[in-house]
């Protein structure tokens, strides 16, 4: 049934039967198949970073997943997950431009050209949001993309088929080319690995995000043993107990301290403190031919335009 209803929906969009909104200033898109753990929030901070080395102005649209706010809102860097969501945060506070949350993402881009201009707009966990028109669509692919299934069995919000829409596939975590229906795709190559510093020697490894296990494993490739665990589901806001709980764990495993990631730190806000020692490990991507791909979009996104 839910298959169903997705291949339903897009095709009210591919026979033109819904219309997609526009905006002024181009629209790249950066999304995914699955639910969570591809490496979008990464991949749109290299991407952003890339644009910024480049003089391109830009912004960031996005839905602020799990934030208690309703509307279309300006995040403030200093503002808390509650108001924003924790990605929308890290986002904000990493690339220091705009990034404008609301759940019509048409209606952010609005609002973010009335108050910045029309410039290009990197719409985050963009590929099922069709209502909104792009110039380029950016999919990122895992090799656990291949075996699953779609919801509510599987992790899938589409089938591997709508691959068929996208621009640029980027192959993240060693996905397979042969494995995906890539014909006529611009194929990105992407690495992503972690940047760990400051690490206790004993650490307890503790996370809210989509596959815990992924984060873990890369401790572990970078020579960091956790002596224990604790994980959340993907986004969670951490309360008072869970700060006891933690604290707990760390006596009882004779720990020396916590590691974490850095979306966590952004949804622990004034907790992050009283774990110390904690370090936060940020999450690195890594495009290969970074400059050829990047002129590739521009050049694409302008042909685009000028054909319109």
């Amino acid at each position: 049934m839910f298959e169903l209803g997705v291949r339903a929906r897009n095709a009210l969009y591919d026979r033109g039967l819904a219309r997609a909104q526009t905006l002024n200033g181009p629209v790249v898109s950066v999304g995914n198949l699955s639910v969570g753990g591809s490496g979008k929030t990464p991949f749109v901070l290299l991407l952003g970073e890339l644009l910024s080395a480049r003089g391109v102005k830009f912004d960031v649209l996005s839905r602020g997943y799990g934030r208690k706010t309703r509307g279309v809102a300006l995040v403030d860097p200093a503002g808390s997950p509650h108001d924003f969501g924790d990605e929308p945060l890290l986002l904000a506070r990493r690339l220091n431009v705009p990034v404008i949350v609301g759940e019509a993402r048409h209606a952010a881009g609005v609002f973010a050209e009335q108050k910045f201009g029309p410039q290009l707009h990197l719409l985050d966990d963009g590929f099922q949001h069709r209502s909104l028109a792009r110039d380029f669509d950016i999919v990122l692919v895992t090799p656990e993309d291949v075996r699953d299934r779609l919801l509510p069995a599987g992790r899938l919000r589409e089938p591997l088929t709508s691959l068929g829409r996208a621009d640029a596939v980027v192959l993240t975590s060693g996905a397979s080319p042969q494995a995906f229906p890539l014909d006529q795709k611009l194929v990105w190559r992407a690495r992503r690995g972690i940047v760990p510093t400051n690490v206790p020697a004993r650490p307890v490894v503790f996370c809210g995000i989509a596959r815990p296990k992924n984060f873990v494993a890369q401790l572990r490739t970078a020579g960091i043993e956790p002596v224990a665990e604790a994980f959340y589901r993907d986004h969670h806001a951490y309360t008072e107990q869970d700060i006891r709980d933690l604290l707990n764990l760390r006596q009882r495993s004779e720990a020396d301290g916590f590691v974490t990631t850095e979306k966590d730190a952004v949804n622990l806000g004034r907790y992050l403190t009283a774990l110390e020692p904690v370090a936060v490990v940020r999450v690195k991507m890594e495009l290969a031919d970074a400059a050829n791909a990047v002129d590739t979009m521009l050049a694409r996104i302008a042909e685009r335009r000028r054909s319109a």
